[in-house]
């Protein structure tokens, strides 16, 4: 028997049998991909890049950036500033769309529908999607891309979930930002997708040209969805899943909506609200949508509402810049940090209320800003 021999089952005393030490396995992980990974990471890019490859509509370079915006780290945020900055006299230029709507209403098949119908005619559509975050684990699926097969191999769309990380409704004044670095990449149709209806509603509305409510018929009394708050908002509802035994039900709530908005008061754009039915699957309706969305832009662009909006908006994100950017200096603050457990301690205890503790926090956060 030789002693070297790695099988035991080759030894004399079994006959007839041999065992060969087989073909040798190439590794499982390319062995140069951690190479090229490390030479990925240890490239940054410096402002100046980042601008010139937004600028020439570089996709890579755009998903970088807007990470840059969406990190919580300063340095990051520091980053993301100027190179907003400097993108800020290429942006403005495009249609902003804002679609909502309740679960189950088809919001991202109509999206991709009509994202499509566009790409088709010549346009260049972002849809930025907010991905609704787990309040317990604070992660998100991020599954618009999934959702949306064909739209997001479209080579003039581009689609950004972001987790909406406990921000109000999903929405905020990263999004806004993002949407800015998207006009300067060349997009000229931004769809912001809400995560359904809700608070985020009021922030989206701040930020887009058009308002989009999406509907459907036959899941329970139309007059349940005639909310005032979100209808007022809605500068056209479009009833989808218009198709197969559905056409009646819907062309009926069509009627229903309608009616509701000519009882409120006309709007400050002189736009009439509209409502239409629409299949995303079928892809029916989309081209009324899209001349709904056209007429208004003209009407508001001639009445000066188009461009006075959007001075407001600026100046209503500047003032939510300001109270985000106290929040977020109040919670670095070294001091705050050290005695915010000890406050939450006398709170708890019943040893100083909910408001003393905040105002003694803030005035020593005043003070110590104050050195």
């Amino acid at each position: 028997m030789a002693e070297d021999n790695k099988h035991i089952e080759n030894n004399d005393e079994y006959k007839g049998l041999q065992v060969n030490d087989g073909v040798s396995q190439p590794p499982t992980i390319n062995p140069y991909l951690a190479e090229r990974i490390g030479k990925i990471k240890k490239k940054k890019l410096t402002v100046e890049q980042y601008v010139d490859g937004i600028l020439k509509g570089d996709i890579n370079i755009l998903s970088q950036a807007i990470t840059l915006i969406e990190s919580s780290k300063f340095e990051h945020q520091e980053k993301a500033q100027k190179i907003l900055e400097a993108c800020l006299p290429y942006s403005g230029k495009s249609r902003r769309i804002g679609i909502t709507g309740v679960p189950g209403a088809g919001k991202s098949t109509f999206i991709e529908a009509f994202g499509k119908f566009l790409t088709a005619q010549g346009h260049k559509i972002a849809v930025l999607a907010i991905d609704p975050s787990s309040e317990r684990s604070k992660g998100s699926i991020l599954g618009d891309k999934t959702r949306m097969e064909e739209l997001s191999i479209d080579d003039n769309a581009y689609i950004r979930p972001s987790p909406s990380a406990g921000s109000l409704g999903g929405v905020a004044r990263k999004t806004r930002e993002t949407m800015l670095l998207c006009e300067a990449a060349g997009f000229d149709t931004i769809v912001i997708e809400t995560v359904g209806v809700g608070q985020s509603e009021t922030a989206v509305h701040s930020m887009v040209d058009f308002f989009l409510l999406i509907k459907i018929s036959g899941a329970g009394d139309e007059l349940q969805g005639i909310k005032r708050g979100i209808m007022e908002m809605a500068d056209l509802i479009a009833i989808n899943k218009a198709d197969g035994n559905n056409v009646e039900r819907a062309m009926l709530a069509k009627v229903q909506f309608q009616n509701a908005l000519h009882l409120f008061p006309k709007p400050k754009s002189d736009w009439t609200p509209k409502a239409f039915t629409c299949s995303a699957v079928e892809k029916k309706g989309l081209e009324d949508i899209w001349g709904a969305i056209s007429d208004y832009c003209k009407l508001t662009d001639e009445n000066g509402y188009f461009k006075g909006r959007r001075v407001e908006q600026s100046k209503y994100w500047m003032h939510e810049t300001i109270l985000e950017n106290l929040k977020s200096s109040f919670y670095r603050n070294d001091y705050i940090k050290e005695k915010m457990e000890e406050y939450e301690d006398m709170v708890l205890n019943d040893k100083k209320s909910s408001f003393v503790a905040a105002y003694e926090l803030l005035e020593h956060y005043y003070k110590d800003k104050m050195k």
